[in-house]
């Protein structure tokens, strides 16, 4: 696979099924636009599919409950995706909003009539609307923010506090003339709310939002019910710790994905809970379906979902997104008790379920995903998507090595074509709650492709492997994932075709900490390292990264000397191969800052050491940037590696 080859990376989301209608999202990098590609296809039942929008910036299709409508988001212009609708058996498309900066998360009501939906609205002046006085004026000429909370931006959204998220209905009438009506928000400008969905009467939209309505900076969030006719939101379900995409069902339950926790620790697994839904101002107590252990339910795959008297929710285990069935009287059930639907051995991104019916987009390591159709306990496999990029693959070997202690570490080694011995990159995921998975991962592929085994590992700390050994590394970092990454490493480098002696060590985020922290403490292993978005300095990313302010007391904690020892800057003296230091100019999850202060480090100290800055990227540059920057990131990757590796 080349770094041009991005464009064939075409992946599927937002599977939206209603009888024979079955429609999902489809995004692709555009390299000569320089942005993504979306659109919508239908999918035939018996395989294949076709055009349902043109594009070319079309996603999110959802059919109305009554199947006579399906709403999607259009891009045109420069105010931002759009609410459209249209009938389902094809016509023109109405938008139905024109709200500044676009329309977020959007849900049908029961009345097929009706959609809520999420929207950042900005102040007077801001983001080139007018100010008081009409003048609309450029970025650089607005006002001063005034900033007295620590949760005022967020990386790749910016500024939060001045343009809050708010929650609005619409009409979704299609044989109405007339264009998009003007709005009025249901919720004030105090919060940003997320996650809308409407309660069974079409009275009450329910939506996550700050704990207290966000009196103080808080991680909590609770369930709030929104009335619809108007007045103040409703505490519906007190969480034990915050909420992520709801579901209630025709009988009065709320189902969401929740993380329970009392302080600034959020190192814990993503669960499954069940609340009866209350509006009447006392809030419902919820219960935990899913043992905290052994069960990470993923909410970014979407809202739970009922199939009979179970509970659909996607599950990160071992590197596989599963989708697993919980039953709805379920108490505490651990992993081995629910049944896997789908994504064994692959990554379950998306589903819905109509009837006894699932769709969903499943992806694996040959591919980007591939919308598939359960039916009658039966997978059928509908798309053929990835067909251009399937042939380019590089197999990947699946690898279980045991630590010094005896702990087991999971991964694997993408192989280059060839009898090798071939040259090593050793690439480290961030998070450091994150995994690899049974999925296409591009980079893996570009290297391995221009001739490097690609080793990735799922260290302690990773997502996905239990609770525990997620926890492992809270207030010890650089201790046992270290020590899992070079026995993961080793077990590697057993292999023939594979050359110990050329070995670099690659990541980006804490995956480029702990490039920082081997090549300091280990450094003798690898010829070269590149170190991307990273975390360098735990001093400066406490007060300078938008998460700092919780991140660095989760995982380090608060005394000075300890941030220091656990700073990989700490140690750039003792660094001697060439290091490249690379990052984005508007990354606010690792600031800029911290690249700058470790390539001034080395370079004072002699090190064979480069800075690659992109313009106007932020931290999600490798995943979802600019495809021309993705592409140059790529090239410079491989001539780093041509150099120093060979």
């Amino acid at each position: 696979m080349l770094p041009t080859d991005i464009e064939l990376l075409t992946a599927p989301r937002s599977p939206a099924l209603h009888g024979d209608l079955l429609l999902t999202g489809l995004s692709r990098p555009d390299l000569k636009a320089n942005r993504a590609h979306g659109v919508v296809r239908r999918i035939a039942p018996a395989g294949g599919d076709r055009p349902w929008t043109h594009g070319p910036r079309d996603s999110a299709p959802a059919i109305s409950p009554d199947g006579t409508l399906v709403a999607f988001l259009r891009v045109t212009g420069e105010r931002g995706a759009q609410l459209h609708v249209m009938p389902a058996d094809g016509g023109e498309a109405k938008r139905i909003t024109d709200v500044p900066l676009g329309a977020e998360s959007f849900r049908w009501a029961p009345d097929s009539r009706r959609i809520a939906f999420t929207a950042r609205i900005p102040e007077p002046g801001r983001y080139g609307t007018p100010d008081a006085d009409g003048e609309t004026v450029e970025a650089a000429a607005e006002a001063p923010r005034r900033i007295t909370r620590y949760d005022y931006r967020i990386d790749d959204i910016g500024f939060l506090r001045d343009r809050p998220q708010r929650l609005f209905v619409v009409d979704a009438d299609v044989n109405d003339p007339g264009g998009p009506a003007e709005l009025t928000p249901l919720t004030d400008d105090q919060v940003d709310v997320h996650d809308p969905v409407w309660t069974p009467d079409g009275e009450f939209v329910l939506v996550v939002a700050p704990r207290d309505w966000g009196r103080v900076e808080t991680l909590h969030a609770d369930l709030y019910a929104v009335p619809v006719a108007g007045g103040a939101p409703v505490l519906a379900v007190r969480t034990e710790g915050d909420a992520a995409a709801p579901l209630v069902t025709a009988d009065g339950i709320v189902y969401f994905h929740g993380l329970e926790f009392a302080g600034p620790d959020l190192v814990r697994n993503r669960g499954l809970w069940a609340a009866p839904l209350r509006t009447d101002g006392e809030p419902a107590t919820p219960r935990r379906l899913t043992d905290a252990e052994t069960i990470d339910t993923d909410a970014g795959a979407g809202a739970p979902a009922v199939l009979g008297d179970e509970v659909l929710v996607v599950v990160r285990t071992h590197g596989a997104a599963e989708l697993r069935a919980v039953p709805s009287d379920a108490h505490l059930a651990k992993l081995a008790d629910l049944r896997c639907l789908l994504g064994a051995k692959a990554a379950v991104r998306g589903f819905t379920v109509d009837g006894d019916r699932v769709a969903a987009v499943v992806a694996s390591p040959v591919d980007s995903g591939e919308v598939v159709l359960l039916e009658n306990g039966k997978a059928r496999t509908l798309t053929d998507f990835s067909a251009p990029v399937r042939e380019k693959v590089r197999p990947a070997v699946e690898l279980t090595a045991t630590a010094a202690d005896g702990h087991p570490v999971h991964g694997w080694v993408v192989l280059p074509e060839g009898e090798g011995p071939h040259p090593v990159l050793l690439v480290i995921h961030g998070g450091p709650f994150a995994p690899y998975e049974w999925s296409l991962f591009d980079e893996a592929q570009v290297y391995a492709s221009a001739g490097y085994a690609v080793v990735m590992a799922n260290p302690r700390g990773s997502a996905g492997y239990g609770e525990s050994h997620g926890r492992a590394i809270v207030r010890a970092l650089c201790t046992v994932d270290a020590t899992d990454l070079l026995s993961f490493l080793d077990a590697a480098l057993e292999r023939s075709d594979l050359d110990a002696s050329r070995v670099g060590v690659m990541g980006g985020s804490y995956g480029g900490l702990m490039t920082t922290w081997l090549s300091a403490h280990h450094g003798e292993r690898f010829r070269a390292a590149w170190s991307e978005r990273a975390v360098n300095a735990w001093d400066s990313f406490a007060g300078s990264s938008d998460i700092g302010w919780e991140f660095v007391e989760c995982y380090v904690g608060t005394d000075p000397e300890v941030q220091r020892e656990r700073s990989p800057l700490t140690y750039a003296a003792k660094i001697d191969i060439p290091f490249a230091v690379v990052h984005s100019e508007e990354d606010w999850r690792c600031p800029l800052e911290q690249a700058q202060r470790l390539f001034v480090a080395l370079k004072a100290n002699g090190v064979d050491t480069e800075f690659l800055l992109f313009p106007g990227e932020g931290h999600e540059l490798s995943r979802s940037g600019r495809p021309r920057h993705r592409v140059q990131r790529f090239d410079a990757v491989l001539d780093w590696w041509g150099r120093h590796l060979g």
